[in-house]
């Protein structure tokens, strides 16, 4: 009886054990996801600390160094020593600009060769001045989305998605109209004075390209030309006359 007892005891005691035992792996299992989850959360916060990090401004400014070449990233700083004020200053945009060419506009910009102070900051800016009929052609600036403000004036004013439609206004004074980035776009004086505008870019170097020189102001055979557009010979030869083009004798 002893022996029996003792054997139960043993027996109840070895379940006693491994009862415990069994809710203690339950119990990590049940805890393990949550601790997995917290795990996870903190791999998250710590990546993106290092990755925000290493964005983060590690200088106050990045004033250019024109005298070094421009890469994608942009210019060399100065050294600090040689910053002054004056970088962060631009005086050029209170007067107009002369609009007496074929498309009877003037824009001054305000980019990072004028004005080195914008480098690295993601902005810059540029004056728009409209002669009476003056018209800027269909453009692109691949490296900046574009804010217009008009100043004086009526402009009409429109860009053209990818998928070829057109979104086109006719903008007054204190009308302000954005241009996605790399999309083409146009303003047209559209009123019976010249017209004024600002314009803010997303970058120090939006970059332009003007369809009308892209495709007439180049060296391409004009022969090319004609079967890229479909325009006729004697036209293109005449745009890339007015453009400054070459290769018009090559049909």
């Amino acid at each position: 009886m002893t022996k029996w007892s003792g054997t139960m005891g043993h027996y109840c005691t070895s379940r006693a054990l491994y009862s415990i035992q069994d809710i203690a792996v339950e119990r990590n299992h049940i805890h393990q996801p949550k601790s997995r989850i917290l795990k996870m959360i903190h791999i998250f916060f710590y990546v993106s600390f290092l990755f925000f990090s290493s964005h983060a401004a590690v200088q106050d400014f990045c004033v250019a160094n024109l005298k070094g070449p421009e890469s994608p990233a942009g210019y060399s700083c100065k050294k600090p020593a040689e910053v002054t004020v004056d970088d962060f200053v631009f005086s050029g945009l209170g007067m107009s600009g002369n609009t007496t060419n074929i498309f009877k506009v003037a824009v001054i910009p305000a980019f990072v060769p004028q004005f080195p102070g914008v480098n690295g900051l993601g902005l810059s800016m540029a004056r728009l001045d409209l002669a009476l009929d003056g018209v800027v052609p269909t453009h692109t600036h691949p490296g900046a989305s574009e804010l217009l403000l008009v100043m004086q004036g009526s402009i009409l004013a429109g860009f053209i998605s990818s998928a070829n439609r057109v979104y086109m206004k006719t903008l007054h004074k204190g009308d302000i109209m954005v241009f996605p980035q790399g999309l083409l776009h146009f303003q047209v004086n559209a009123g019976a004075i010249p017209a004024t505008a600002f314009a803010t870019f997303s970058s120090p170097s939006p970059r332009l390209q003007i369809t009308d020189f892209a495709l007439f102001g180049n060296n391409l055979p004009s022969k090319l030309v004609v079967k890229t557009t479909f325009l006729d010979l004697a036209q293109v030869k005449k745009l890339k006359a007015a453009l400054g083009g070459t290769g018009r004798s090559m049909t």
